[in-house]
């Protein structure tokens, strides 16, 4: 069953976080990732959320989602990360269809 990874971002450094951006895909991909959402306008429909920027990354597992999230590669880019945004994120599973 697919699973998500949903992130809600805020950039705090554009320079920083443009050079997040060229680097990450790489590792998403390495980890049998890929980006379903990556930015684009956002509009806000209730409870006063107003994200700046969504990420949505879909996996194949859970666990294939955890080995990109701790991965070495990953990890390294974590400070420049940490660095260029303030987020919030969550996995979450997909749902399956009894065909």
């Amino acid at each position: 069953m697919p699973v998500y990874v949903i992130i809600d971002i805020t950039v705090v450094d554009q320079e920083l976080y443009e050079e997040y951006v060229a680097r990450v895909p790489a590792v998403v991909e390495q980890y049998r990732g890929r980006y379903l959402v990556r930015g684009g306008e956002v509009v806000a429909l209730a409870g006063g959320w107003h994200p700046e920027r969504i990420v949505v990354l879909e996996f194949e597992s859970i666990d294939q989602a955890q080995e990109y999230l701790t991965s070495p590669e990953n990890l390294a880019l974590a400070p420049l990360r940490e660095k260029s945004i303030t987020s919030r994120a969550v996995i979450v599973q997909g749902y399956e269809y009894d065909l």
